[in-house]
């Protein structure tokens, strides 16, 4: 009798297109099974792969605007996660950057989870949401402390409901088992390298792409081309737009969201691509490579395991790595990066970044899922027959 399978998201709305939503995708491709999520709009969104899809929702699908961020109801998202009744499936699939991972299982059932990141609001952001949030201040600052607190008491304690952990990076292993003390094998998220269009000839501009919030630092890389006065285009929106207004000097451009084929037309051409925030991945950074554009990162998280630097690789470099996120380092790196320029290989970046092509990530997540849902059956029949 084959096996049911269940795969758990956070969410499913037009806005959620990152990385999580590109794994979630293409483990559908190749795996048949059930769609949960605590919220859903894409089943009734015509221009979503997922319209007209059963997918299971929970309370908080009928919280007031919540299709534009259910993050507003942080403190509620444990317990909807947990109303999810999941018992009719042999093997739960988790796609999990908050709260998936906390499913309730039984003893019989298998629990694999793909972990983009723990909770970043409850680990390495707080203080950062509490700093820049008004919650983070006064009386209703003492109290979101508090729901942080038990937030963080409730991740670890479903970390253990969760029977094997694939991590997105060696980045997020480490936090992984900093924050869960469980080790997690790493399998790099898929990367639509195919359809990036490759172009060796650049323009004259640099190009970030990101959303406009506090930690990814746009506000930094507008600084530091201030002083440079070098041509930069910034794509993106967010709660930081204003004030990057304010900042840019003329010789950058600020576009605002723009369609895919508009920013792909921008990473093709662009001389290299910029980017200052410390992600666990940053498939942001594989695909500008994939257009054979070099980039100029900060040296920390998953940059380190997709950018290679190309004064340590002076064959084979993809772009260069600055060491601190501070003004002074990245106007220092890009005026090295137009030294080194010339020593970048356009075709050798596309070669690169077809290692994270989304047959790699399905070949190596269907081999672990093969491996260790079998394994985890047999252990439970075994006990079952004991």
């Amino acid at each position: 009798m084959p096996l049911k399978y269940a795969l758990v998201h956070e969410w499913l709305t037009p806005k959620a297109t990152g990385g999580s939503e590109l794994v979630v995708r293409e483990i559908l491709n190749h795996v048949e099974a059930d769609l949960y999520a605590l919220i859903d709009f894409e089943s009734t969104n015509p221009d979503s792969y997922l319209y007209q899809r059963q997918i299971g929702s929970t309370f908080l699908q009928h919280f007031p605007f919540a299709k534009n961020g259910i993050q507003k109801y942080l403190p509620f998202l444990p317990l909807a996660i947990e109303q999810l009744d999941l018992r009719q499936y042999d093997v739960i699939l988790s796609s999990s950057h908050a709260v998936a991972k906390g499913v309730i299982t039984t003893g019989d059932q298998v629990h694999i989870c793909y972990c983009h990141s723990p909770m970043r609001y409850a680990w390495d952001l707080t203080f950062d949401y509490l700093h820049h949030s008004k919650l983070g201040r006064g009386v209703a600052g003492w109290v979101t402390r508090y729901l942080l607190h038990q937030l963080r008491q409730w991740d670890v304690l479903s970390a253990n409901r969760v029977d094997y952990f694939i991590a997105n990076s060696h980045h997020t292993a480490r936090r992984i088992w900093r924050c869960y003390r469980r080790e997690a094998t790493v399998i790099y998220p898929p990367v639509n390298v195919d359809q990036f269009p490759f172009l060796p000839q650049k323009e004259d501009f640099y190009l970030t792409v990101s959303r406009l919030v506090s930690y990814k630092q746009v506000s930094l890389i507008v600084q530091a081309f201030n002083q440079l006065q070098r041509p930069l285009v910034i794509i993106g929106t967010g709660s930081e737009m204003k004030q990057i207004h304010k900042l840019a000097n003329s010789n950058i451009k600020i576009l605002g969201w723009q369609p895919d084929e508009v920013v792909k037309k921008y990473m093709a051409r662009a001389k290299a691509f910029v980017y200052a925030a410390c992600e666990d991945f940053g498939i942001a950074l594989v695909e500008a490579q994939a257009c054979g554009t070099p980039v100029i990162a900060y040296g920390a998280g998953g940059a380190l395991e997709t950018v290679k630097d190309v004064r340590s690789f002076k064959d084979n470099g993809t772009g260069i790595l600055f060491p601190r996120q501070t003004v002074e380092a990245l106007v220092e790196t890009v005026e090295k990066f137009e030294i080194y320029q010339d020593a970048l290989s356009p075709e050798y970046m596309r070669s690169h970044a077809a290692q994270f092509s989304p047959q790699v990530f399905t070949q190596r997540y269907l081999d672990f899922l093969n491996q260790h849902h079998k394994k985890g059956i047999l252990e439970r029949d075994s006990q079952n027959f004991l």
